[in-house]
């Protein structure tokens, strides 16, 4: 009786033991998993599950079969063979998108803050005024957005342009920084005041400067005309006069 009694309690120590493991290798499975589907994108669409940073790529739909989104800069640097790809940095939070168009490949990596990204675009930029390659850059928001292989920058400035960085920030309390904001506003106000009243006064004397003479000499020649049509007089009786005003035969 006592050697079952101690074999069952045995087992239920063992089932316990194994139940209580079962449990944690769960847990740590499902929250790698969780971490994994947050590693992918931050954004995910309601609509198809994708990463809303592919959808900003400009004819998502007619590049889909090539876009790539990444989170990892060695896999970007996979996908695309770029040496510029090595002066971006991918910090947490940091995502990346790339597809083929017929004016290059479009690269956009997002940064979580307007710093990154113009630290980003600083070294991007000291790299482009030493360096010739076929590259046609530009920062677009907290977007570095890159067009490699260009052969017509001028295209490749075209599809630059469609790339929209369409985030805005929206504080639900006050905002920290409307004072900041209201001195930026008054201080533009003020100068385009100050341009708008220079440009008004210039332009109203430069107006009627030409006006005076326009008129002036539109005036003289009413009345050379007039002159020219009257009859010539005298009143010096048939005598001899000095024609000293010019209207005498």
């Amino acid at each position: 009786m006592l050697v079952f009694y101690s074999c069952f309690r045995e087992m239920k120590l063992f089932n316990l033991s194994t139940l209580l493991a079962v449990v944690f290798l769960g847990f740590i499975s499902s929250g790698t998993t969780l971490f994994a589907q947050q590693a992918q994108s931050q954004e995910i669409s309601e609509a198809d599950g994708q990463p809303v940073l592919l959808q900003h790529l400009p004819d998502y739909e007619s590049v889909r079969a090539t876009a790539h989104f990444t989170t990892d800069k060695n896999n970007l640097k996979a996908a695309v063979t770029d040496p510029i790809l090595d002066l971006v940095e991918f910090w947490p939070g940091t995502e990346a998108v790339t597809a083929v168009y017929p004016e290059g490949r479009l690269v956009i990596v997002e940064y979580t803050n307007p710093q990154s990204s113009a630290e980003i675009d600083a070294r991007i930029q000291q790299h482009l005024t030493t360096t010739h390659s076929s590259i046609v850059y530009r920062r677009i928001g907290n977007y570095n957005a890159f067009v490699i292989g260009a052969a017509n920058p001028v295209a490749a400035n075209a599809l630059l342009d469609k790339v929209k960085y369409q985030k805005t920030v929206q504080w639900l309390g006050e905002d920290p920084y409307i004072l900041k904001k209201l001195e930026r506003y008054m201080v533009s106000t003020s100068r385009d005041i100050m341009i708008s009243t220079v440009l008004v006064i210039v332009f109203g004397l430069g107006g009627s400067v030409v006006a005076g003479i326009a008129a002036g000499f539109i005036f003289f020649r009413l009345r050379d005309q007039k002159r020219a049509h009257r009859t010539a007089y005298s009143d010096a009786g048939g005598l001899t006069r000095l024609n000293l005003d010019g209207l005498s035969e």
